[in-house]
């Protein structure tokens, strides 16, 4: 179970950056300081009172569960009257691109070249927790209604957050999204589980939702000429918005690393062609990686961020990492054909870097060649198709690591470096997202 990051003294000052993206090694030894024997908790990291009287406050959490046993949540918010001169002054936010389903809506993105076709494999190590409303029930407004609200005290009523269905997939703890322009998977520090306000899995749902509505809400106000993403801002505001979510009265604690890739494009130089670019967004140790079948490589792979071993970077209660402060953006050219993955550290704590490019490369040449098609139940954003397959895949490949006592792992090899008894592989939630460079044909 990994740790809880502790209020550090003096918050970090490395501010988010944007640098060319150049194909990653295995970091395989943390270059921060030793852990303290005893870490403290202190009272959460909040915005500013003149930032906090810019967002909205939720009201009590509802939640439900889906008949396969993965949470479906959202949570009902209202809009708080701010006393603040500044937020009196603002435009209330353009409503949420949202289809008859009530998921976000990809057709708002200006008519981007490139887009994804997506698949999930999702692997829990554990029941995903439902969602911790205050209150199971309304309270009852005649003496007629008790049996006709007993359903709702149970796990099966929708979440809403604004009035609106929380976007992706619960896994465990971890978190997934899958568009045709965003995937990303955030990992909920377990460790929560054993505190008495403790919810990692909202807190990884909450950002993640928040997260994905703001890309699409700002993609829905900007036409293809004037539109150019700004990662950092999507996520910092997400940060900021769960806080609010979770604060008073509702007071669930949690943290959560973060990792994002948005699809965009840029034109070639030379012949002014667009060509895909994917921008990475990575707080903690999730992971984006570019796998490039035609050739077997890696052409990039995020780093991951650590306080120390097995203490990532993470975002949520008593933690000092912010997007603004902690957020790495890679932009990275990729090509047509090339599969992006988002993955929790289920993954990449029990299979290595080759051995993630390998079964990715392998599956997407099984599909081709015609197998796969009638080996379970695969499912991508559409129905069945190659990503779901090559995700599914992965995460099979990573749980047999994971439930092997006498595997080797990445996690063991880190451990040992680390001076710490390790064997076998990691069981955590498996979480991968993975998802194909087409053009966009509509």
């Amino acid at each position: 179970m990994r740790r809880l990051a502790p209020r550090l003294l003096k918050a970090p000052t490395t501010h988010a950056r944007l640098r060319a993206a150049v194909p990653a090694a295995l970091v395989l030894r943390s270059p921060w300081p030793p852990r303290p024997k005893f870490p403290t908790l202190l009272h959460e990291t909040l915005p500013t009172p003149s930032q906090r009287a810019t967002f909205r406050t939720a009201a009590p959490l509802q939640y439900s569960t889906d008949n396969n046993d993965t949470i479906a949540a959202e949570t009902v918010a209202t809009t708080t009257e701010s006393t603040s001169s500044a937020s009196s002054s603002e435009e209330p936010p353009p409503p949420l691109p949202l289809d008859d389903d009530g998921r976000l809506d990809p057709s708002v993105f200006p008519k981007l070249p490139f887009c994804f076709d997506t698949g999930i494999g999702l692997f829990a190590k554990r029941t995903p927790r439902p969602f911790p409303p205050p209150f199971l029930s309304p309270p009852s407004g005649s003496f007629s209604d008790p049996l006709s609200t007993h359903d709702r005290s149970r796990d099966r009523r929708k979440v809403y957050v604004n009035g609106h269905l929380i976007q992706g997939y619960t896994n465990g703890d971890d978190a997934v999204f899958a568009s045709k322009y965003f995937i990303c998977a955030n990992d909920g520090v377990g460790a929560w589980s054993m505190r008495p306000r403790g919810h990692a899995g909202l807190w990884a749902r909450l950002i993640l939702h928040f997260w994905a509505t703001n890309i699409f809400q700002d993609a829905a106000s900007h036409s293809q000429r004037d539109y150019h993403p700004d990662p950092v801002s999507y996520l910092q505001h997400a940060y900021e918005q769960t806080v609010e979510a979770t604060s008073e009265p509702n007071d669930w604690q949690g943290t959560t690393t973060a990792a994002g890739a948005l699809l965009h494009f840029r034109k070639n130089s030379e012949t002014g062609d667009p060509e895909p670019l994917v921008y990475v967004t990575n707080i903690g140790d999730s992971q984006v990686m570019v796998v490039r079948p035609s050739t077997r490589e890696m052409v990039f792979k995020s780093k991951e961020q650590w306080h120390w071993f097995d203490c990532p970077r993470q975002l949520g209660t008593n933690s000092p990492d912010t997007p603004v402060n902690c957020a790495v953006v890679d932009e990275v050219p990729i090509r047509e054909g090339d599969v992006v993955l988002a993955m929790s550290d289920g993954v990449i704590d029990n299979l290595w870097a080759h051995e993630i490019v390998e079964k990715v490369s392998d599956s997407v040449e099984r599909w081709e060649r015609g197998e796969g098609r009638e080996e379970g139940v695969v499912e991508g954003e559409d129905g069945k198709d190659m990503m779901g397959f090559v995700a599914e895949e992965l995460k099979e490949a990573a749980k047999v690591i994971a439930l092997d006592p006498f595997a080797e792992s990445p996690f063991m090899e880190h451990a040992i470096e680390e001076g710490l008894a390790s064997g076998g592989g990691k069981l955590d939630d498996i979480s991968v997202v993975a998802a194909m460079c087409r053009k966009n044909k509509g």
